[in-house]
């Protein structure tokens, strides 16, 4: 993980951030922690749906399915 890209995580955790992982899927949560691998833990999270969301709590996000992560 690039200088850049730990900043900006760094910068947001506590904050709610959005994560595209593969399969198209959408999280948004709160960024809890994550590690060199992009390992992501969010909590509060929901999955982004095209008819709503659906609440998954606590979810722990292995590193090599996040596409990108952005701030909300």
């Amino acid at each position: 993980m690039s200088d850049a890209a730990q900043r900006l995580l760094s910068e947001n955790l506590g904050k709610i951030v959005l994560v595209k992982l593969r399969g198209n899927r959408l999280l948004r949560g709160s960024l809890r922690s994550f590690d060199q691998h992009l390992n992501i833990v969010l909590e509060n999270a929901e999955e982004v749906l095209e008819n709503g969301t659906r609440k998954l709590g606590t979810v722990i996000i292995r590193g090599e399915n996040v596409i990108f992560v952005s701030p909300a």
